[in-house]
């Protein structure tokens, strides 16, 4: 099971004023006060079962990404959606561009998907060759692509992932693409296929709203796919697996843009603070990325990914150590969050005390 640890784990051995907490990719602005008014406001309605058709939430989720309301399906955060994708469909074999997020691997495995690892060079950073995977496409399998993903922060571009999605659908071969931090990125349009997964058979695209939203503990996420699929998936989940909360703090958070527009700010800005910073950082190498999140190579320091996150731990700050990325060699990775800018400073701090 160490395979499949995640960040984001405040609640071992914490410290009396808490954890600086590096390793969960979540928005540094935290909730939106719009969902927060949502919540309080509706607090005294739990009483009663949540909206089984999440009216509101499928509704301001139309307006917002233009994906029609019968090729939609809520679940509780993304990773609900891995699992109920694979117990629908069951490919029977299941192709993972690496290192990616584990879920995807522990999804497929758990009915019975044989995985194959589709190497990604960290020479080349960690660039996917389109070709190279084309070749590699199983027939009537699965293809998982996170795009950005997730620990590179490389991305590809909507005309390439057309034409995986067209080669896939030949050998009637689904592509998965998770798209859980496209909302980080100012103009998402270039890379995202949500607006046509209802007309693209063996398509299915993910969006979490728990990264950018800073929903975590809610759990907020929905997929599109073919009315045909969604239809399949929907007889296959729990009628309220989506929670009251989580619907009326979804639908207050697609409407406030400001929150939106100040993230994005906030995010690119501390983003390109924190890389320029790093890169001064001896035998620390930055991946570039465009998201809420940066990879480091730090083999140039001496210290392995286990020995810098327990230092870390050590100075009241918790960062993703990388070893247990299938595609990363186990010990030299490591993956910092973007935060607000004073707690950024506090990182490089502590950072150039063990570093420097």
């Amino acid at each position: 099971m160490e395979r499949f640890v995640h960040g984001g784990n405040i609640y071992e051995d914490t410290p009396a004023d808490g954890w600086l907490d590096f390793s969960a990719n979540i928005n540094p602005l935290g909730l939106p006060a719009s969902a927060q008014r949502a919540i309080a406001a509706h607090i005294g309605d739990v009483i009663h079962y949540p909206d089984p058709a999440a009216r509101g939430l499928r509704s301001a989720l139309t307006a917002a990404f233009a994906v029609p309301q019968e090729a939609m399906v809520l679940g509780n955060g993304a990773a609900e959606l891995f699992y109920l994708f694979f117990q629908t469909f069951r490919p029977r074999h299941t192709i993972l561009p690496v290192p990616s997020f584990s879920e995807y691997e522990r999804s497929a495995l758990a009915v019975g998907s044989s995985v194959t690892y589709f190497q990604l060079d960290p020479h080349e950073g960690f660039r996917l060759d389109a070709g190279k995977l084309l070749a590699a496409l199983p027939e009537q399998g699965c293809l998982v692509i996170g795009n950005p993903n997730n620990p590179t922060g490389t991305l590809l571009t909507r005309t390439g992932l057309l034409q995986l999605a067209a080669a896939a659908a030949a050998k009637k071969t689904w592509l998965l693409v998770d798209e859980s931090f496209l909302d980080f990125l100012p103009d998402d349009a270039p890379y995202s296929l949500i607006d046509l997964a209802a007309d693209t058979p063996y398509l299915f695209v993910i969006r979490s709203m728990t990264k950018f939203f800073a929903l975590p503990g809610l759990r907020l996420g929905f997929g599109a796919a073919s009315p045909e699929a969604v239809r399949a998936m929907e007889r296959g989940k729990d009628v309220w697996n989506v929670n009251l909360l989580a619907q009326e703090a979804g639908v207050a958070a697609l409407q406030d843009d400001g929150y939106a527009r100040a993230s994005r700010a906030l995010v690119a800005e501390e983003r390109r603070f924190l890389c320029g910073s790093l890169a001064g950082f001896p035998g620390v190498r930055v991946y570039p990325t465009q998201v809420n999140f940066l990879l480091l190579d730090i083999r140039g320091t001496g210290l392995s990914s286990a020995a810098l996150t327990a230092r870390m731990r050590r100075e009241g700050v918790l960062i993703r150590d990388c070893g247990n990325y299938p595609g990363l060699d186990g010990r030299s990775y490591v993956r910092l969050a973007v935060r607000t800018h004073d707690e950024n400073v506090e990182l490089l701090e502590r950072l150039e005390t063990i570093l420097v």
